[in-house]
């Protein structure tokens, strides 16, 4: 069981309004998602594109529901652009982090990335060069300097259809990177997604493990992904992926992990569907009762 004095419980408002498909959800309001994040039990979550981007109003709103933002997803560019254009946009995106409390940053390599386009998944994926993985493990190291000098902790989030997204991509970008600069998100439905023993990786990379990303997935979507050789997004709006307790995955084994290698921080529930088809209410009480049985959140 995961210690309730070190371990809070989160979700992403992912499930309410799609950034990457804005359609999906568009009817959802941010004020909606906000407070059926706190009906569900959350205390938690990351940031959408209907949030408020004044920090008062933005605090307001979370306060009055026993709310706080955790964590914000950035892009990179480190091995596609000149290293300051990222610096200078990720300075401004940890400022309003630390200004609404948050620990952590969560980091992705855009550059090559195909998460966004309507490219195979699994056959299109880019694999960078020696002389790329230098460009990114040096960047996220400046990045981490900048972001510990502000008390942001930078998390990497490994992704399906980024540079990084298998065991041994995250191998070696763990690798060349400062252990004191750059941490993991660990994201259990990516590396189930992309067919990789998640549960080695947490446990070779607890340690520094900074943010958690609870996923799971519908492993039959998958497989129709892969044989027809769908996009990221195709696969998104077909159900890949779930809310935990709901797809294939036992996250007892990753609470057990957490939980022995002493892990504080958040552990959030992501899980991007159709609102349409999978209430966003609904799952993440689901979500919810499942952790409390699980993990005694």
């Amino acid at each position: 069981m995961l210690d309730r004095q070190k371990v809070r419980l989160g979700i992403a408002p992912i499930a309410w309004t799609n950034d990457d498909m804005p359609d999906l959800g568009a009817e959802n309001t941010f004020e909606q998602c906000v407070s059926e994040m706190a009906l569900a039990g959350f205390t938690g979550c990351e940031v959408g594109n209907k949030y408020p981007k004044d920090t008062a109003v933005l605090k307001k709103a979370l306060e009055l529901r026993g709310m706080q933002i955790c964590n914000a997803w950035y892009s990179t560019f480190l091995t596609t652009k000149p290293y300051e254009e990222t610096e200078k946009g990720f300075l401004q995106h940890i400022t309003f982090l630390k200004e609404m409390g948050a620990k952590v940053v969560g980091v992705s390599e855009q550059g090559h990335s195909i998460q966004g386009t309507d490219k195979s998944i699994f056959r299109d994926k880019y694999v960078m060069n020696d002389e790329e993985w230098e460009l990114l493990c040096t960047g996220l190291n400046k990045l981490g300097k900048v972001a510990k000098d502000v008390g942001i902790a930078l998390t990497f989030h490994h992704h399906m259809g980024t540079v990084v997204q298998t065991a041994a991509e995250i191998d070696r970008m763990m690798e060349n990177t400062d252990p004191e600069l750059v941490g993991l998100l660990f994201d259990s439905g990516h590396l189930a997604y992309c067919g990789e023993n998640y549960l080695e990786v947490l446990k070779k990379y607890a340690a520094r493990t900074r943010h958690v990303h609870l996923k799971d997935i519908r492993p039959e979507v998958v497989a129709k992904v892969k044989a027809e050789n769908l996009s990221f997004l195709a696969g998104v709006r077909l159900g890949t992926f779930t809310v935990p307790g709901d797809g294939s995955l036992d996250f007892a084994p990753i609470f057990d992990i957490l939980a022995d290698t002493g892990y504080e921080g958040y552990v959030l529930v992501e899980a991007e569907q159709d609102p349409a088809v999978a209430n966003p209410l609904e799952y993440a009480m689901k979500a919810r009762k499942y952790i409390a049985e699980k993990a005694g959140l």
